[in-house]
């Protein structure tokens, strides 16, 4: 019998259509509420049906949310999953599978067809593979029953009850290889079952709703669906409004008029998305409009890899749109900070009246874990435009000051906004010395942002000789694999603001002997940015643009070499 302590990864591999994600929606709900420590990604191709796709369910004794290459136990519920995952697997692995299905020589046969047969489908071939699953864990009975029914509340009360009898029969099954082949000692954490179990797209949906975000529009894209289609859920219990456009163009120019108008808009897109709305974003800067844009990454030039995961839009993030004019964005690295940013983006765009991206990818916005309940209490909405007189001016040029911005019948002013650049009412004007005071009052945001910036996270040796350097979804990852390296002169800076960078970088920077960024895309754009920003250039760039997200294992071979 193989004991596996304190850390097991169980992965999932199946064909589109056999319904992993259901598996791992299911489990992840299970599992936290018996207070099970756990983490949980997918990787899928671009495919309906066929393929292999693979989720990755991560328990342990202690918090995790960092995706890792080791495979203990594989549920290979196709053929070619041990072709498509052989550079994972090991001679330590389980393989666990059907033995008309999957040929390899250490196989434990799980009969998870014939069971689903016996009680009269095929279908609940996945409920027995949850049931399985959890009885590994020993997890209560009537946990594993109630969310298997919840999950198919919608459909017969017979259909119901027969997927719980699947889930119960898988069960036995777990029960009796937790017994005789495979013993998983992991210690429960009784405030994990009071917590929340969320995804990146939902931790970004609830931030929005905390940010008093009343319009969401989109045109739907991978990876930044899950967020639409989050809040189309959150609109029948909050007043919002969700809409899909025709396309992208449409998108962002409804968001501005939501803006216009007085509501809180939210753009959730991706790259290809985001091209179509350049125009649009420029037209924000000079109608000095608030945008909120959830913008998740995945790997382009054009359709790319679209199921996969990368941070290659950064530069588009902060170049896009012709003509100078602010603009502010966040990169989440955890789903406490997808939301209180996300949140923050609100109250930053609509007070400074400028365009603020919340900036994720692909293995962000899937990735499941568990985390305490969000502080919604504490949160004001604060919303910043003014009641307006007769002498209103759209664009009142005002010394070291925003000129304030009203909404058409709210008051008795008149609230002109124009896409030339204009006067202090928004009338066109073709005034050049006017044109530079506008223009350097769009800029001069810039400084009054100053105190609004969050500086990275800094953890580690203060003494350091060598820092790393991330941002954004790579933050779980490196943070483990530097917990295991054996070099005790390492420091880690994580970025959540990638841009504009706090003005003291520089002195921080100048310490490390030996600077290490850590980013997925195959150029180092935050490389980039900081030695644009700092003058310092990486001394080594640990780059990453195949589609999958870093490892902690291949994270740790970088930094122990």
């Amino acid at each position: 019998m193989r004991l596996i302590k304190d850390d097991v990864s169980i992965v999932l591999a199946g064909e589109a259509g056999q319904g992993i994600q259901s598996i791992e929606s299911i489990l992840t709900k299970i599992l936290k509420k018996d207070g099970l420590c756990l983490f949980s990604t997918s990787e899928f191709m671009s495919r309906i049906r066929g393929g292999v796709n693979s989720t990755e369910i991560r328990v342990s004794s202690s918090r995790v949310a960092a995706y890792i290459d080791r495979i203990d136990i594989l549920v290979a519920l196709h053929p070619e999953s041990l072709i498509h995952l052989q550079k994972r697997i090991s001679k330590e692995t389980l393989i666990l599978g059907e033995k008309e299905k999957i040929s390899a020589e250490n196989l434990i046969d799980v009969p998870l067809s014939r069971i689903a047969l016996d009680l009269g489908n095929i279908i609940y071939s996945n409920s027995v593979a949850v049931g399985m699953i959890a009885g590994f864990f020993n997890a209560d009975l009537a946990i594993l029953g109630y969310f298997i029914s919840q999950n198919f509340k919608n459909k017969s009360e017979e259909i119901q009850n027969k997927n719980v009898q699947a889930g119960r029969k898988g069960y036995e099954l777990g029960r009796n290889l937790a017994v005789n082949r495979v013993r998983i000692d992991i210690t429960r954490n009784k405030d994990v079952s009071k917590e929340m179990v969320l995804n990146g797209s939902e931790a970004v949906a609830l931030g929005a709703l905390a940010g008093g975000c009343d319009y969401t529009c989109a045109y739907p894209m991978s990876p930044s669906t899950g967020v639409l289609t989050a809040m189309a859920e959150y609109s029948k219990s909050f007043d919002v409004i969700v809409e899909q456009v025709e396309d992208e163009v449409g998108v962002v120019n409804m968001a501005l008029g939501a803006w216009y108008a007085g509501a809180r808009a939210l753009v959730t897109t991706s790259g290809g998305g985001f091209d179509l709305m350049a125009e649009g974003l420029s037209l924000c800067g000079m109608i000095e409009s608030p945008l909120v844009i959830h913008l998740s990454q995945r790997p382009g030039p054009a359709t790319g890899l679209p199921t996969r995961t990368e941070q290659g839009d950064l530069n588009l993030a902060l170049y896009a749109g012709h003509g100078d004019f602010t603009r502010l964005i966040y990169a989440p690295g955890t789903l406490e900070e997808a939301f209180y940013l996300t949140q923050k983006a609100f109250e930053i765009s609509d007070k400074y009246q400028a365009p603020v991206f919340v900036l994720t990818d692909q293995f962000f916005v899937d990735s499941y874990y568990s985390v305490p309940k969000f502080d919604f209490d504490s949160i004001q909405i604060k919303k910043a435009f003014v009641k307006t007189g007769k002498d209103y001016k759209r664009y009142a040029l005002i010394q070291d000051s925003l000129s304030p911005r009203g909404i058409p019948g709210f008051g008795e002013g008149l609230v002109g906004v124009d896409s030339d650049e204009h006067d202090e009412e928004g009338h066109i004007t073709e005034d050049l010395e006017l044109r530079v005071r506008m223009v350097d009052k769009r800029l001069s945001k810039y400084q009054l942002l100053e105190k609004e910036i969050i500086p990275p996270k800094f953890e580690g040796n203060p003494d350091f000789n060598t820092l790393v350097i991330s941002w954004g979804s790579t933050y779980y990852t490196i943070k483990e694999a530097l917990d295991n390296v054996s070099k005790k002169n390492l420091a880690f800076l994580h970025f959540s603001q990638i841009f504009p960078l706090p003005k003291n970088l520089s002195e921080t920077l100048k310490k490390a002997k030996k600077l290490i960024v850590i980013e997925g895309n195959s150029s180092g754009q935050f490389a980039q940015l900081l030695k644009l920003h700092t003058g310092r250039e990486a001394d080594q760039k640990i780059l990453k643009y195949n589609g999958m997200p870093f490892s902690v294992e291949e994270i740790e071979k970088e930094l122990e070499g």
